[in-house]
């Protein structure tokens, strides 16, 4: 009886198995999962910090977000198109960055 149901349990657990692992695969694909989430924000905050390194995000002007993939999107106001065109190269040469779009606008002070 405790071999058989040893058995059971062998099998059973070796079925499931798979499932399980393909669970794990798919997670990353979904923007909700935590380690996904985590990704994203590790690379937007390394960017955020470069910036900030530059001076170039006074008064948050300029804002960062990440995708699943990698892609950098930069929205905002830069004060010239200098610096603009820094934000973006900051960005490309940051790590796990696999590409940038950037919508920022010019924009004197006032």
């Amino acid at each position: 009886m405790k071999a058989t149901f040893a058995i059971s349990c062998v099998l059973f657990g070796t079925l499931l198995t798979p499932a399980v692992v393909v669970v794990a695969q798919d997670s990353d694909t979904d923007r909700t999962h935590p380690a996904t989430f985590v990704k994203d924000s590790a690379i937007t905050t390394a960017v955020k910090t470069k910036l900030a390194a530059e001076h170039l995000t006074s008064l948050g002007r300029i804002h960062v977000d990440t995708d699943r993939d990698g892609v950098v999107w930069l929205t905002g106001s830069a004060r010239s198109q200098e610096a603009a065109d820094k934000a973006v190269s900051i960005a490309r040469d940051t790590e796990h960055v696999r590409a940038v779009h950037s919508d920022l606008k010019i924009k004197k002070d006032d």
